[in-house]
């Protein structure tokens, strides 16, 4: 964070000073709320949880260095005091972003946010100092805690914005007004809280009526080929910008394809020029992202030989999305298991078949969350589209959606062993231990509530221990 004093935070948040003998003490470290992440001269953000208050870990955090505590009551220690420590964090945060110099990038989609906001870090690092959320912290607690990590020669700052409803990312907004808005898609994830697409469309696009006017450097980089995401170029007076693989995209990709690896690979497309595109990560729905990426690239100043140079090199900053192990048997586990709703669901069943080529490929997947009404038919149709892409053996892990899935499977013509449904996580380890071949490829897949990771983690260590006991 920008050096700022106690008696400065306390003025920006509406606090009062505590224990405090010298308000002139700056905070020169990160604004933290876990009490691990405390360093010297760190100001500790002391939450009420479930099951941990903050304030409990007082002592020790100042005793790690922590400058002072922003809490809700006096805790003993150096402490600004307010009513509301999220109301107060986020006041922080736009005191901050509002002093720095640096370029405000927010991002928001039903799906491939994480992804698409760690190629843009990474495209933009280049070019200059680049903060960016970590993982998906993209709430009202996550992003102010971002935004307070920017510093004086930070240049870019991208921050992921996600929304439960209508008015979530106007608030977010608010706190960290963004100069340059990109929306990915409107899709079905959290449908079942929004109620429906329109809903949706309605929340995302929340972020390019926030946006200045193009005349004050507003730009809104939209998708092209999602006509939900298209329509929102009338809800702003910024710059539109669209990106995709229609002819009408500003940044656009053609000669679409993915290598024998399943890696993809096209031809890059600006308004300055072309460049070739080969990524490092897996799975063609990276295609409509790395566009995103670039689309904001171009509009800071990048060439496209430099976008396409840095998008060919990016790699996956966030862990569980698509992350792939090879392990010594040549067994292959792609870990996607972080998160899953139909469309991200569909696009990793195309990238298992096509790094499966010749191969057996397994899908392990789990339920898809929060999407109400439709669940049934959306598991039926994920079953489905795996036995359509010749899916060797589809493992659907858990309760009733996980029925769905094997169900739609066995509908399509998924008989025998082909799927199999199976009860819980334990269950589905054991049967991948038994039954997996040298050379198999499998995709674990899920909602993020369903844990699915220790499938993967637990493949991955058993190849592990294969090759100490081979030696």
């Amino acid at each position: 964070m920008i050096a700022l004093s106690l008696a400065e935070i306390a003025e920006v948040v509406g606090g009062q000073t505590h224990d405090i003998p010298d308000p002139s003490v700056q905070v020169t470290g990160p604004v933290v709320r876990d009490s691990r992440e405390v360093v010297p001269g760190s100001l500790f953000a002391a939450f009420v949880g479930e099951r941990v208050d903050g304030h409990d870990y007082a002592a020790r955090v100042t005793g790690a260095g922590a400058v002072a505590v922003l809490a809700s009551r006096p805790v003993g220690v150096p402490a600004i005091v307010v009513e509301d420590v999220q109301t107060a964090l986020g006041a922080l945060a736009r005191h901050v972003v509002r002093r720095l110099g640096a370029t405000l990038v927010a991002l928001t989609g039903s799906a491939g946010k994480t992804s698409t906001k760690d190629l843009i870090a990474q495209v933009l690092g280049r070019k200059a100092p680049t903060v960016y959320t970590p993982g998906s912290l993209n709430n009202e607690i996550g992003l102010p805690l971002t935004a307070l990590s920017a510093t004086e020669e930070t240049q870019f700052l991208v921050l992921e914005m996600g929304a439960r409803g209508i008015g979530h990312i106007r608030y977010l907004t608010e706190l960290t007004p963004p100069r340059i808005g990109l929306v990915l898609n409107v899709g079905t994830a959290h449908i079942g809280e929004f109620g429906g697409r329109e809903q949706i469309a309605q929340a995302k696009g929340e972020l390019v009526e926030a946006l200045p006017p193009a005349a004050d450097g507003g730009t809104a980089v939209l998708n092209a080929d999602d006509p939900l995401v298209r329509a929102m170029a009338s809800r702003t007076k910024a710059k539109v910008v669209l990106f995709g693989e229609s002819a009408e995209a500003d940044v656009r990709a053609e000669n679409v394809r993915l290598t024998d690896s399943g890696q993809p690979a096209f031809r890059l497309h600006t308004p300055s020029g072309a460049s070739d595109v080969t990524m490092r990560l897996y799975g063609e729905h990276h295609v409509s992202n790395a566009l995103a990426a670039a689309a904001v690239a171009h509009e800071l100043g990048m060439s496209a030989e430099e976008i396409a140079l840095a998008l060919s090199e990016a790699g996956s900053l966030s862990r569980w999305r698509m992350e792939v192990t090879e392990r010594p048997d040549g067994v292959t586990i792609v870990n996607d298991a972080y998160n899953a709703n139909p469309e991200s669901m569909r696009a990793a069943l195309r990238a298992l078949a096509a790094m499966g080529k010749g191969r057996r490929t397994w899908a392990v997947l789990g339920k898809m969350a929060e999407l109400g009404d439709e669940a049934l038919a959306e598991h039926d149709a994920v079953g489905r589209l795996a036995v359509r892409l010749n899916v060797s053996k589809l493992v659907a892990v858990g309760g009733i959606e996980a029925s769905w899935l094997q169900l739609g499977a066995y509908n399509e013509g998924s008989w025998g062993e082909e799927s199999v449904h199976v009860s819980d996580a334990q269950a589905a380890i054991d049967l991948l231990r038994s039954e997996m071949r040298p050379g198999d490829v499998v995709l674990v897949k899920a909602s993020r509530s369903v844990g699915l990771e220790s499938v993967a983690q637990a493949l991955t260590e058993s190849g592990a221990e294969g090759e100490v006991a081979a030696r």
